[in-house]
């Protein structure tokens, strides 16, 4: 069962004090919790020394690093995930300071691939229908969905932050009198979101994403695979661009562009997964696990066995 839907789903619309993702919080956070760190690094009394920012903002930076899966909460500790060990340490790490479009796009993909901690993100890219919106349709929708689930404590105020902080992370504001908070909300780089031309309104852009990896499409198919379909030995086209959390919708990919990707997904795997098309079914099938890590190399020109 998709978690979304599951009656003891918790949804959560805050934890972000309403800032979105900036560049340097997620390193920061890395090297905070790189030999593992009490659980209230971030609120600490010397937090504000610690990470360079205000209160609210290290409480932000903290939400952030554990929503898109790069530090891990274990009891009362703090640690780096695998993850994020691979991408931020400096002795090897894949992509320390964030130069790599692949990272902004696994940092989107934690985001709007996963209910839990980033539900706003969830629901606009996988579940809302349209691809032209307004806040106002956001904060509707998603209120008309608490209600009907009877989620508990969600104040519509809650909502209406949470969809504006939403909203900045991927679209930049006018450059006229830029202020920090217009330069630095990171994936904003991935042109996912699009002011519309009509009135204080924005719409998705679906199609091919040129900056995005096949090594990051595959970690996003296999995350959704073992999500909703669990133990399958096979997935189809159908479910890779239309299922919710999928690739398609995670990555507003056209059908043609999902298929592709899939074609080639033998190459990015070393063989672990691989393209089928018989009897008129178009598919991949699983012929062993893949290592998101070992996957990863592709997406920065390391070659190695993905599997």
């Amino acid at each position: 069962m998709e978690r979304f839907t599951a009656k003891d789903f918790r949804p959560q619309f805050a934890g972000h004090e309403t800032f979105p993702l900036r560049t340097l919080w997620l390193k920061k956070a890395f090297e905070a919790v790189k030999d593992g760190a009490d659980r209230n690094i971030f609120v600490a009394a010397d937090a504000i020394v610690r990470f360079g920012v205000g209160k609210n903002m290290a409480q932000a930076m903290r939400h952030w690093s554990v929503a898109t899966g790069i530090i891990e909460e274990v009891e009362m500790r703090c640690l780096p995930s695998p993850l994020g060990s691979a991408i931020f340490a400096n002795d090897g790490g894949l992509d320390p300071y964030l130069e790599h479009p692949a990272t902004l796009w696994l940092i989107h993909l934690a985001l709007a691939g996963s209910p839990e901690m980033s539900t706003t993100w969830y629901w606009a890219f996988n579940v809302f229908g349209s691809l032209a919106f307004d806040r106002e349709a956001l904060t509707r929708g998603l209120l008309d969905i608490a209600q009907e689930r009877g989620w508990k404590r969600v104040a519509p105020v809650t909502i209406k932050r949470d969809v504006d902080c939403f909203i900045r992370s991927y679209v930049a504001r006018s450059r006229g009198g830029a202020t920090e908070d217009a330069i630095e909300p990171i994936l904003v780089e991935l042109g996912l979101i699009r002011p519309s031309p009509i009135g204080d309104a924005f719409e998705f852009v679906r199609g091919p994403k040129a900056s995005l990896p096949d090594a990051v499409f595959v970690i996003a198919l296999d995350r959704f695979w073992r999500d909703a379909h669990r133990e399958a030995a096979t997935l189809s086209a159908e479910a890779a661009c239309y299922g919710r959390g999928s690739p398609g919708r995670v990555f507003k990919l056209d059908e043609d562009s999902v298929i592709e990707r899939m074609i080639r997904i033998g190459e990015t795997t070393g063989g672990a997964l691989a393209w089928s098309e018989t009897a008129g079914l178009k598919q991949v099938v699983r012929h062993r696990a893949i290592d998101e890590v070992a996957v990863l190399q592709h997406a920065f020109g390391i070659r190695r066995r993905a599997a």
